[in-house]
């Protein structure tokens, strides 16, 4: 016992430790679990041999990860996707998994092998790929939506190769006899019994080979057909049941119990008949992505998926074999850097037939490169059922890992790129403005569409200055008048009338060019009423500083409405409730203007003693003059 908690306690120190050091360097998570797992593993030594043995329980992440994968495609959505997912992502996946299996060959792997080896190297790394768009902004660019396609289409394609990879081991050694069985040697039943049980246990090893070694080749199919058919029967017709009897049972871990069921009862069958268990639990998620159970079931398995996905990047980490790496380290580090090249050459070349342009397709093509997570598992699961030999398993293990690694350089090398290509595209030609008006709206996004239609609706004129030309060309479309340039440069202020202008707003999306173009505007027109928008209350003391009239936080004035309704709905009158609303908005403006004198932008607001003491004052007041008001209401009432 003492050494099972010692065990645990160097695993989880490891992962708290380096996951997040990693996600603030902006490597992802992923890369955080591995390096956790080698500083451990090979480099501190403090785990060993058993690492194999927890990878084999920490692959039950896999199961769970692709239930809830399926959980977020309905049927619906997946025939929608249609198009980009067989197109872009299944010409990716066959592409890649072709040219790389044509690689192996000419080292003179075997075409099963060489197949797995091209099947487990074309997948990509979701989890460091969709973080990294995500940490940059990129996800809604074009090569960002492309890219999300392709990494979706992988996903889906795990569940096939893990179908696929048994039968790549039984091809040479399974026959067909006279009445339809399928016939397997005794010695390659025991391998294969042994493969089992160094994946599942012995259980689960007699469980499957006894439920179809034997079959004819018809039962086996209707016995495969019957446990995918059960599972959709279930997910369909049953699930509602079950989730309002255990409802009323009243007890919160019920319903986690219920989702481990779930799934630990789906993979059980599927290894029952010979299956893959994320197929069967990709599957399920399918069928119960339309349920209104979903994200109950979502809530209570995504604290499992991240745990033991975690720790079986821990246990890849602490197993890589440095001593092969190090013996070798010219040839592997070659192997990984050919992986990147020859999938960044597809994806280059699907990116241009898919008419993606510019720095989409670098992005596509830079992105998608590496191997990935799936890659640990495809590999494990291909020693297990005797497609790979452990040296070659091992091999591969270092490269998918080494791509991963590289793969925070190859967004570097990306931006690199944009802003050279940036550079060598010119700057933008801006329009020749020959308006003026008493308003000018720097930014026309949703925040500045809105001032712009009320502004214009009431009679007045305004200048719309912005720099992305698509936002201008849609304005424009719907009879909006607005001028392409860059409203932080002084000749397109002082073009579109900043001189007489009365007002200017000040929309735009990023803070920095926004507390710019404050200070601008303030030393050129001191009597200038400048209306900006805040992104919080720390971008509203910078703006205060830099000289703004009137700071609108984003999201305000919409929580203040939304506080309203909910105090409406509690009993309080509209009055009442419109009332609360007003005191709270005069309070907080008073309270954000005396803050901002107090606020320094070389400390933290928790650090700055001079500044929690006087929100705390502050807050005091306020729940003062909320009770003082409860007050008079109620002596009004009585009178």
């Amino acid at each position: 016992m003492e050494g099972f908690l010692f065990q645990a306690s160097i695993y989880l120190a490891a992962a708290v430790i380096a996951v997040p050091i990693a996600a603030r360097l902006g490597l992802g998570s992923v890369l955080g679990y591995l390096a956790a797992g080698i500083m451990i593993g090979p480099v501190l030594g403090l785990v060993g041999s058993e690492t194999k043995d927890l990878q084999h329980f920490a692959e039950f992440g896999v199961v769970v990860m692709l239930f809830l994968i399926g959980l977020e495609l309905e049927p619906r959505a997946l025939w929608d996707m249609r198009h980009r997912l067989l197109g872009l992502g299944g010409l990716q996946v066959v592409l890649s998994t072709a040219a790389l299996m044509g690689i192996a060959m000419a080292y003179n792997q075997p075409w099963n092998v060489a197949l797995a080896i091209g099947l487990t190297l074309a997948l990509s790394s979701t989890a460091i790929v969709l973080q990294t768009l995500s940490e940059k902004n990129l996800m809604q660019t074009g090569g960002g939506r492309s890219v999300f396609s392709v990494l979706l289409t992988q996903d889906i394609a795990v569940i096939p190769i893990l179908a696929l990879l048994p039968l790549l081991a039984l091809s040479t050694v399974a026959g067909v006899m006279p009445d339809g069985s399928i016939s397997i040697s005794t010695d390659e039943v025991d391998a294969a019994h042994n493969a089992v049980d160094a994946h599942h246990g012995p259980a689960a090893a007699e469980a499957a080979f006894a439920f179809v070694q034997g079959l004819p080749g018809w039962g086996i199919t209707l016995v495969t057909i019957g446990a995918i058919a059960a599972i959709i029967i279930v997910g369909i017709f049953f699930t509602r049941p079950v989730f309002r009897f255990i409802h009323s049972a009243k007890l919160r871990e019920m319903y986690t119990a219920l989702a481990l069921l779930i799934v630990v009862g789906i993979s059980f069958l599927m290894m029952l008949v010979g299956l893959s268990p994320a197929l069967g639990a990709f599957l399920a998620g399918v069928v119960l992505a339309s349920s209104e159970f979903r994200h109950e079931l979502e809530t209570d398995l995504e604290p499992f998926k991240g745990l033991l996905l975690g720790l079986f990047f821990i246990t890849v980490g602490a197993g890589i074999n440095f001593e092969l790496l190090f013996a070798d380290s010219v040839i592997i580090i070659g192997m990984a850097l050919l992986v990147i090249i020859v999938k960044g050459l597809i994806l280059f070349g699907l990116a241009r037939l898919f008419k993606l342009r510019g720095r989409d397709q670098w992005l596509f093509a830079l992105a998608l490169a590496q191997a990935g997570e799936f890659g640990f598992v495809l590999v494990s699961f291909s020693v297990t059922t005797g497609v790979m030999p452990n040296e070659v398993a091992e091999t591969l293990l270092l490269v998918i890992a080494l791509s991963m690694l590289i793969t925070p350089l190859l967004f570097i090398l990306y931006d690199q790129i944009s802003k050279r290509m940036e550079e060598a595209s010119g700057p933008i030609v801006p329009d020749e403005i020959d308006e003026e008006g008493p308003v000018i709206i720097a930014g026309i996004g949703r925040f500045g569409q809105i001032v712009n239609r009320l502004v214009q609706a009431s009679g007045f004129q305004t200048v719309v200055l912005d720099h992305n030309p698509q936002t201008i060309a849609v304005m424009r479309r719907f009879g909006f008048k607005a001028f392409l340039g860059d409203p932080t440069r002084a000749d397109i202020l002082r073009k579109a009338g900043l001189k007489d202008a009365r007002v200017l707003v000040v929309a735009l999306d990023d803070p920095k060019a926004a507390l710019s173009l404050i200070a601008y505007a303030r030393k050129e027109r001191p009597d200038l009423h400048i209306v900006s928008r805040a992104h919080d209350r720390t971008d509203v003391y910078r703006q205060y500083q830099a000289g703004s009239s009137d700071i609108v936080r984003e999201m305000f004035d919409g929580s203040l409405r939304a506080g309203r309704y909910v105090l409406e709905n509690l009993g309080l009158s509209e009055f009442e409730a419109h009332e609360a609303e007003k005191m709270f908005y005069a309070h907080d403006r008073m309270s954000v203007r005396e803050l901002a004198s107090l606020w320094r932008p070389d400390v933290e607001p928790s650090q700055n003693k001079a500044y929690v003491d006087r929100a705390k004052e502050l807050q005091k007041d306020l729940e003062t003059a909320f009770l003082n008001r409860g007050e008079e209401d109620d002596d009004k009432k009585r009178a």
